[in-house]
């Protein structure tokens, strides 16, 4: 009889009807204030959603403005759990930049490497395929390489040098379509094709930056359309 009065009075009802029990399990499972909400996963699919969250915020952003606590309350994931991952903001800024890199040079692949498009026409339909990216992401998105390009005096030591290495990647790949072109006389024989993909990725991360400051495609068109017209000048035409 002791005991039963002993659970009567720690189940006693509140004024809305509940019982203390109900209420103290109420707020025990409410989650903490402050913590993203676990998301179960495996371990791989975990770093591998880090990941892709860091490519869409730092083509948005860039590092600087990019703090560790948005990529976790996005994801949901812990700060415990991203640093079993990462040593550190800046190896995790590495790691993306290094998974940005692999996919965009699986996209100019796609494109400059299709069959049956001339060379040129595969440049200008990476183009179209990147102009209406911008279209789709509402001009918020640009290049994650010219985003970190443009902060990298306040970047750790090592990005300089990664960021170039992408840089020579890509123009390499463009280089080897405008080979092509050569061969196929779209532009002139003997073409430095070196030092006109070089040209080309000045310009065309110049044009992104404006397309995203205007919302507009229009500097990504009037750059291209100005890049064509000078590759294919041959001596003595102009």
């Amino acid at each position: 009889m002791a005991d039963l009065c002993m659970l009567c009075a720690h189940l006693y009802l509140f004024r809305d009807g509940r019982s203390k029990f109900a209420v103290m399990t109420d707020i025990a499972t409410r989650p903490r204030r402050g913590r993203p909400p676990k998301i179960p996963r495996e371990h791989g699919d975990t770093r591998e959603a880090l990941l892709r969250c860091g490519m869409e915020v730092l083509t948005t952003q860039g590092m600087s403005a990019t703090g560790i606590d948005a990529v976790l309350k996005r994801v949901g994931v812990p700060k415990g759990s991203f640093y079993h991952y990462f040593d550190s903001k800046d190896a995790f800024g590495f790691e993306v930049l290094q998974r940005y890199a692999d996919y965009f040079a699986r996209k100019l692949d796609r494109w400059l490497l299709e069959e049956g498009p001339s060379p040129l026409e595969r440049l200008t339909r990476f183009v179209d395929d990147a102009k209406a990216g911008m279209v789709r992401h509402d001009f918020e998105r640009g290049c994650l390489v010219g985003n970190l390009g443009q902060e990298v005096s306040t970047l750790p030591d090592g990005y300089r040098e990664a960021l170039e290495d992408v840089l020579r990647d890509w123009e390499r790949r463009v280089a080897a379509c405008l080979q092509l072109a050569a061969d196929a006389d779209e532009i002139p024989p003997g073409s430095d094709c070196d030092e006109l993909a070089s040209f080309f990725w000045v310009g065309w991360e110049g044009a992104i930056l404006r397309a995203r400051l205007t919302r507009d495609v229009r500097p990504m068109e009037v750059f291209f359309a100005g890049y064509l017209a000078s590759v294919r000048i041959h001596p003595g035409r102009a």
